[in-house]
């Protein structure tokens, strides 16, 4: 049995999903990376990952549509949710956290930065 969390990557830039495996792999968790929102639903349901990492501009389903849906659902509300986009207003930040978002992160030079903060916080990662 695999004892390393799973967290689900939602990004559709393979390069950018791939800098945020780097930083999942570095606290012993193991990721999968879905490209757009209906595969990530499909996903959560099917692997029952320990953290989401979700983009806002996503295809077939954006990011507060899916945060939403996750978070309605009692089989998957209580799966943290952690939005890394390039929507970095105000308004979008609330909106995200407002569908039930743990952390907002913008996707600017300090956006990896914070998400392994977010990550380390988020799985109770210890030093």
């Amino acid at each position: 049995m695999n004892t390393k969390p799973l967290i689900l990557i939602v990004e559709d830039s393979p390069t950018q999903a791939r800098q945020i495996a780097i930083i999942v792999a570095s606290f012993g968790a193991q990721s999968l990376i879905v490209p757009d929102g209906l595969d990530a639903l499909t996903a959560v349901h099917n692997e029952r990952p320990s953290l989401v990492i979700l983009d806002v501009n996503l295809p077939k389903m954006d990011g507060f549509q899916i945060c939403s849906r996750l978070k309605r659902d009692p089989e998957t509300s209580h799966i943290p949710v952690i939005m890394l986009t390039a929507s970095a207003n105000a308004t979008a930040t609330i909106h995200g956290l407002n569908v039930g978002a743990e952390d907002y992160i913008p996707k600017d030079s300090f956006a990896m930065n914070n998400l392994a903060v977010a990550v380390k916080a988020l799985l109770k990662v210890k030093e």
